[in-house]
């Protein structure tokens, strides 16, 4: 079925005149609700098993013995052998009950729908983000930033698609090389990096290290000798998400350890920078693109040429505004790099505009109450199980949210929060929605990045992280 524009895959089938379990176990969640289903199931068909049985017992089976043995009763022998043939065809009829009855409870268990909170995630929608804007940046390679969602399949699903990918560690290596990608084509940009990390990806084949320090540059030459380093710069994230000035060196500093990077055995081979997560303006590239260029040409002067400027991410997708198309920030990019000194390889490391809008959380209504003027709606899942990025951004990321039970209900202001006890626990205020009951399924759209990897295993005050289900039509 289609709920929200989102393709949820449900096994169905009808149980006629019976209670269904998704109504017996509606008060219970993740493994306690399939049990007491399954239990539920069980005890619904053992009970016209049980009057199988009977039936069996004291009808179908003396009937077919009686008359089978009456037809063959002029054959020499023939009562006995009928005894026996229609002991084989009563045999027949009661495993065809039990056989019926045991589909049944498969049938009753696997209609129960998945239980929430879980990540929707539609691998052909990642592949289609890909290409959208792959075909909007011509002449810049795109790399994927595995951290925003590292799920197995859609690395897989990018990779067959010709992405390639940054990593911010070694862990996230080994799942691009578990995927198929060529090592070789990785990029590794967090510059700050344990040393083990930097052995086990240069061993790997990984090549290219980012760093932002001279220990940093120590520590690559002494683990990864004789490969190449991207400089990365602060140059003062300003995204709706930003790094809040943790990662990159001043840009003064740039010659100097490029100069030290050389006498190290490393090959200072480009500069990279982040403009912030959720950028909106797209000549936010252009101040840090031109400082790239000044350090450039200062390098070229003591004979240092980098080969390869790394424009980093930000790229936006809509959550309650529509951002400027890929092709604005394509433009400012291209116009800022025309002033470079000299041509070079333009990279771009792009997470959530790939996997934002593949993802689709799904929850469910736990409590309602009226709050000054307001109602609270409280889901399953929230800040610290899936979606902390509401108070990163001080809950400036507005979700789009839809109640697919809802949309005929009167529209009323409503604040949503997480399941647990934490006072913090709030992703959205004033929200108008169709009026939300408890029990109801609410879809957030665009939460196909930084949700379910940040969230991991976590059992937070008790309540479940969310699961990730795959779309089935998805590639």
């Amino acid at each position: 079925m289609s709920v929200g524009g989102v393709a949820i895959y449900e096994v169905t089938a009808a149980a006629p005149r019976r209670t269904p379990p998704t109504a017996a176990t509606a008060h219970l969640a993740g493994w306690r609700r399939l049990a007491a289903g399954t239990w539920h199931a069980v005890t619904e068909h053992l009970a016209s098993c049980a009057a199988a049985e009977a039936l069996d017992s004291f009808l179908i089976r003396p009937g077919c013995l009686a008359g089978v043995a009456w037809l063959l009763r002029p054959v020499p022998g023939g009562v006995w052998l009928g005894f026996a043939v229609g002991k084989a065809v009563a045999d027949v009829a009661w495993y065809g009950m039990e056989a019926s009855a045991r589909r049944s409870v498969t049938w009753s268990v696997a209609a129960a729908p998945p239980a929430t909170p879980y990540l929707q995630l539609d691998l052909a929608r990642a592949r289609e983000s890909f290409r959208e804007l792959t075909a909007a940046l011509p002449g810049i390679a795109v790399h994927y930033a595995v951290k925003a969602n590292p799920h197995p399949k859609l690395l897989t699903c990018l990779h067959r698609a010709g992405c390639r990918f940054e990593a911010a560690s070694w862990a996230e290596v080994r799942a691009v090389i578990r995927a198929g990608v060529d090592p070789s084509t990785v990029l590794f940009t967090h510059p700050v990096k344990p040393a083990d990390d930097i052995a086990l990806a240069w061993q790997a084949g990984v090549w290219r290290f980012a760093a932002d320090s001279d220990t940093e540059l120590h520590k690559i030459a002494r683990h990864a000798p004789g490969s190449a380093v991207l400089l990365r710069l602060d140059t003062g994230a300003g995204g709706t998400v930003g790094d809040q000035g943790k990662l990159g060196m001043p840009p003064g500093q740039a010659a100097g350890l490029a100069h030290l990077a050389r006498s190290l055995g490393l090959n200072p081979y480009g500069l990279a920078f982040h403009v912030g997560s959720q950028t909106m303006d797209p000549t936010a590239w252009d101040g840090p693109i031109r400082q790239c260029a000044q350090i450039m040409t200062t390098l070229a002067n003591d004979g240092i040429k980098p080969a390869m400027l790394d424009v980093g991410g930000g790229f936006p997708v809509c959550y309650d505004i529509n951002p400027p198309p890929p092709a604005d920030h394509a433009a400012a990019i291209g116009n800022a790099t025309a002033q470079l000194p000299y041509p070079v390889q333009l990279a771009c490391e792009p997470g959530r505009a790939i996997a934002a809008p593949a993802g689709t959380m799904v929850a469910s209504v736990i409590g309602t109450a009226w709050r000054h003027g307001t109602l609270r709606v409280s889901l399953d899942a929230g800040a610290f199980h899936g979606l902390i990025e509401a108070l990163e951004s001080g809950r400036e990321l507005r979700f789009p949210v839809t109640v697919p039970a809802a949309h005929s209900r009167m529209q009323v202001p409503c604040t949503l929060t997480g399941p647990s006890c934490d006072s913090q626990d709030t992703i959205l205020d004033q929200v108008w929605l169709p009026m939300p009951h408890v029990g109801d399924r609410v879809l957030i759209g665009n939460t196909g990045a930084y949700t379910t990897c940040y969230s991991g295993h976590s059992a937070f005050n008790g309540y479940p992280a969310p699961a990730v289900r795959l779309t089935k039509s998805a590639a």
